[in-house]
């Protein structure tokens, strides 16, 4: 008999972005970090090389995806009734809004 559960649930989803995160967050402070205080120039001109423009991008998309499954199961813990869909429907939208607006400014920069 199989189980008809899902083989990656939100907790192995966390725990699959934290690893990722525990890598890409120092790698995104440190290069994020040597580029502020500059001027936009310098950082459209940083951020138009291919790693930093990855590392930033790895960092938004997978960070979001982080927020999002910690939001649902939040969500799914505490709140009931037709209050449970839209509060999923809203953190989906906004998780992957902002993903959009991050990779678009760095597709802007990069080219």
């Amino acid at each position: 008999m199989s189980s008809s559960k899902p083989i990656f649930g939100h907790h192995s989803e966390m725990k699959i972005t934290s690893i990722l995160l525990f890598f890409l967050v120092p790698a995104f402070i440190f290069m994020f970090g040597s580029i502020v205080g500059e001027d936009y120039a310098a950082v459209v001109k940083y951020f138009s090389r291919p790693w930093p423009a990855i590392i930033t991008s790895l960092t938004i998309v997978i960070g979001l995806q982080h927020f999002q499954s910690g939001a649902q199961v939040l969500i799914e813990d505490y709140i009931r009734g037709s209050a449970h869909k839209l509060a999923i429907i809203f953190v989906k939208s906004v998780s992957y809004f902002l993903m959009v607006v991050g990779l678009y400014a760095i597709a802007r920069m990069a080219f």
